[in-house]
Protein backbone atom coordinates (compact mmCIF):
# COMPACT_ATOMS: atom_id res chain seq x y z
CA UNK A 1 0.00 0.00 0.00
CA UNK A 2 3.04 2.22 -0.15
CA UNK A 3 1.90 3.60 -3.53
CA UNK A 4 -1.19 5.16 -1.91
CA UNK A 5 1.04 7.32 0.22
CA UNK A 6 2.83 8.71 -2.83
CA UNK A 7 -0.13 10.52 -4.38
CA UNK A 8 1.02 13.97 -5.38
CA UNK A 9 0.74 16.47 -8.19
CA UNK A 10 3.99 16.18 -10.11
CA UNK A 11 3.20 18.67 -12.88
CA UNK A 12 0.48 21.15 -13.81
CA UNK A 13 -0.08 23.56 -16.64
CA UNK A 14 -2.46 24.85 -19.27
CA UNK A 15 -1.21 22.81 -22.25
CA UNK A 16 -2.40 19.18 -22.20
CA UNK A 17 0.45 18.00 -24.42
CA UNK A 18 3.13 19.74 -22.32
CA UNK A 19 1.64 18.37 -19.08
CA UNK A 20 1.47 14.86 -20.54
CA UNK A 21 5.08 14.94 -21.76
CA UNK A 22 6.37 16.34 -18.47
CA UNK A 23 4.40 13.77 -16.46
CA UNK A 24 5.73 10.92 -18.61
CA UNK A 25 9.27 12.24 -18.23
CA UNK A 26 8.94 11.85 -14.45
CA UNK A 27 9.11 8.08 -14.89
CA UNK A 28 6.44 7.63 -12.21
CA UNK A 29 3.62 6.13 -14.36
CA UNK A 30 1.37 9.13 -13.73
CA UNK A 31 -2.38 9.50 -14.05
CA UNK A 32 -3.03 12.59 -16.18
CA UNK A 33 -6.35 14.42 -16.14
CA UNK A 34 -7.87 17.86 -16.33
CA UNK A 35 -9.26 18.51 -12.87
CA UNK A 36 -13.02 18.90 -12.97
CA UNK A 37 -13.22 17.21 -16.40
CA UNK A 38 -12.09 13.69 -15.51
CA UNK A 39 -14.95 11.93 -17.31
CA UNK A 40 -14.89 13.98 -20.51
CA UNK A 41 -13.35 12.36 -23.61
CA UNK A 42 -10.66 14.00 -25.70
CA UNK A 43 -12.29 15.53 -28.75
CA UNK A 44 -10.95 14.60 -32.16
CA UNK A 45 -11.46 16.91 -35.11
CA UNK A 46 -12.74 15.31 -38.26
CA UNK A 47 -13.22 16.62 -41.74
CA UNK A 48 -16.75 16.39 -43.10
CA UNK A 49 -18.02 17.35 -46.55
CA UNK A 50 -21.58 17.53 -47.93
CA UNK A 51 -22.61 15.64 -51.09
CA UNK A 52 -23.25 17.61 -54.27
CA UNK A 53 -27.02 17.21 -54.54
CA UNK A 54 -27.13 19.22 -57.81
CA UNK A 55 -25.34 16.39 -59.63
CA UNK A 56 -27.57 14.67 -62.18
CA UNK A 57 -29.41 11.54 -61.02
CA UNK A 58 -27.93 10.58 -57.63
CA UNK A 59 -26.15 12.98 -55.22
CA UNK A 60 -22.36 12.84 -55.63
CA UNK A 61 -19.92 12.55 -52.71
CA UNK A 62 -17.36 15.37 -52.99
CA UNK A 63 -14.70 16.89 -50.78
CA UNK A 64 -12.11 19.64 -50.69
CA UNK A 65 -8.51 18.44 -50.99
CA UNK A 66 -5.15 20.12 -51.26
CA UNK A 67 -2.82 18.60 -53.85
CA UNK A 68 0.84 19.18 -53.08
CA UNK A 69 3.90 18.91 -55.28
CA UNK A 70 6.03 18.27 -52.19
CA UNK A 71 5.06 16.95 -48.79
CA UNK A 72 4.78 19.65 -46.14
CA UNK A 73 4.64 22.51 -48.65
CA UNK A 74 1.27 24.13 -49.43
CA UNK A 75 -0.11 23.35 -52.85
CA UNK A 76 -3.38 23.80 -54.71
CA UNK A 77 -6.69 23.58 -52.84
CA UNK A 78 -9.37 22.06 -55.06
CA UNK A 79 -13.09 21.73 -54.42
CA UNK A 80 -15.54 19.24 -55.92
CA UNK A 81 -13.01 16.39 -55.64
CA UNK A 82 -14.75 13.02 -55.98
CA UNK A 83 -13.59 10.31 -53.53
CA UNK A 84 -13.79 7.40 -55.99
CA UNK A 85 -13.28 3.92 -54.52
CA UNK A 86 -13.44 2.53 -58.07
CA UNK A 87 -10.38 4.47 -59.23
CA UNK A 88 -6.96 2.86 -58.84
CA UNK A 89 -5.25 6.26 -58.77
CA UNK A 90 -6.09 9.94 -58.41
CA UNK A 91 -6.63 12.24 -61.40
CA UNK A 92 -7.15 15.93 -62.03
CA UNK A 93 -7.58 17.89 -65.26
CA UNK A 94 -4.42 19.13 -66.95
CA UNK A 95 -5.40 22.74 -66.21
CA UNK A 96 -5.19 21.93 -62.46
CA UNK A 97 -1.83 20.22 -63.03
CA UNK A 98 -0.58 23.42 -64.66
CA UNK A 99 -1.77 25.49 -61.67
CA UNK A 100 0.11 23.06 -59.42
CA UNK A 101 3.19 23.75 -61.60
CA UNK A 102 3.70 20.08 -62.49
CA UNK A 103 6.39 19.65 -65.15
CA UNK A 104 5.66 16.92 -67.72
CA UNK A 105 9.40 16.15 -67.82
CA UNK A 106 9.20 15.12 -64.14
CA UNK A 107 6.28 12.74 -64.73
CA UNK A 108 6.07 9.21 -66.05
CA UNK A 109 4.11 8.43 -69.23
CA UNK A 110 1.19 6.07 -68.70
CA UNK A 111 -2.28 5.07 -69.78
CA UNK A 112 -5.52 5.95 -68.03
CA UNK A 113 -8.62 3.86 -68.62
CA UNK A 114 -12.24 4.23 -67.66
CA UNK A 115 -15.14 1.84 -67.34
CA UNK A 116 -14.99 0.81 -71.02
CA UNK A 117 -12.15 -0.76 -72.96
CA UNK A 118 -10.65 2.55 -74.04
CA UNK A 119 -7.56 4.12 -72.58
CA UNK A 120 -5.90 7.49 -73.12
CA UNK A 121 -2.34 8.69 -72.63
CA UNK A 122 -1.54 10.38 -69.33
CA UNK A 123 1.41 11.57 -67.31
CA UNK A 124 1.70 10.21 -63.78
CA UNK A 125 3.17 12.43 -61.06
CA UNK A 126 4.40 11.73 -57.54
CA UNK A 127 2.38 14.14 -55.39
CA UNK A 128 0.66 14.31 -52.02
CA UNK A 129 -2.92 14.99 -51.00
CA UNK A 130 -3.40 16.98 -47.79
CA UNK A 131 -6.57 15.96 -45.95
CA UNK A 132 -7.59 16.31 -42.31
CA UNK A 133 -4.21 17.70 -41.26
CA UNK A 134 -1.99 15.06 -42.91
CA UNK A 135 -0.13 14.51 -46.19
CA UNK A 136 -0.92 11.27 -48.04
CA UNK A 137 1.23 9.96 -50.91
CA UNK A 138 -0.58 10.17 -54.23
CA UNK A 139 -0.09 8.70 -57.70
CA UNK A 140 -1.62 11.57 -59.67
CA UNK A 141 -2.66 11.15 -63.29
CA UNK A 142 -3.05 14.17 -65.57
CA UNK A 143 -6.41 14.02 -67.33
CA UNK A 144 -6.03 15.77 -70.69
CA UNK A 145 -9.64 15.29 -71.81
CA UNK A 146 -11.83 15.23 -68.69
CA UNK A 147 -12.86 17.81 -66.14
CA UNK A 148 -13.45 15.73 -62.99
CA UNK A 149 -11.15 15.78 -59.98
CA UNK A 150 -10.77 12.33 -58.43
CA UNK A 151 -9.09 11.04 -55.30
CA UNK A 152 -8.62 7.32 -55.90
CA UNK A 153 -7.70 4.29 -53.82
CA UNK A 154 -4.02 5.34 -53.88
CA UNK A 155 -5.05 7.89 -51.22
CA UNK A 156 -8.37 6.54 -49.93
CA UNK A 157 -6.83 3.25 -48.75
CA UNK A 158 -4.69 5.24 -46.29
CA UNK A 159 -7.78 6.88 -44.72
CA UNK A 160 -10.69 5.96 -42.57
CA UNK A 161 -13.49 7.33 -44.71
CA UNK A 162 -17.20 7.10 -44.12
CA UNK A 163 -19.83 7.71 -46.78
CA UNK A 164 -23.05 8.64 -45.00
CA UNK A 165 -25.48 8.39 -47.90
CA UNK A 166 -28.69 9.05 -45.94
CA UNK A 167 -27.28 12.32 -44.57
CA UNK A 168 -25.29 13.02 -47.77
CA UNK A 169 -21.99 13.49 -45.97
CA UNK A 170 -18.42 12.29 -46.48
CA UNK A 171 -16.49 12.00 -43.21
CA UNK A 172 -12.69 11.69 -43.13
CA UNK A 173 -11.25 9.86 -40.11
CA UNK A 174 -14.57 9.55 -38.23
Amino acid sequence: MDWLCRRAVIVSGTSPVEVFHAAQASGKHPFVTRVGHENEPNRMRRASFPYDSSYSNEPLPVLIAEFRKQTGIPGLILDRVIPDTGADASAIPWSDCEQLALDPAEGTPGLMGGVGDTSVPTIIFQTWVYLDGKDYPCRLQADFTGHERIVGRDVLNALDILFRGPTQEVVINP
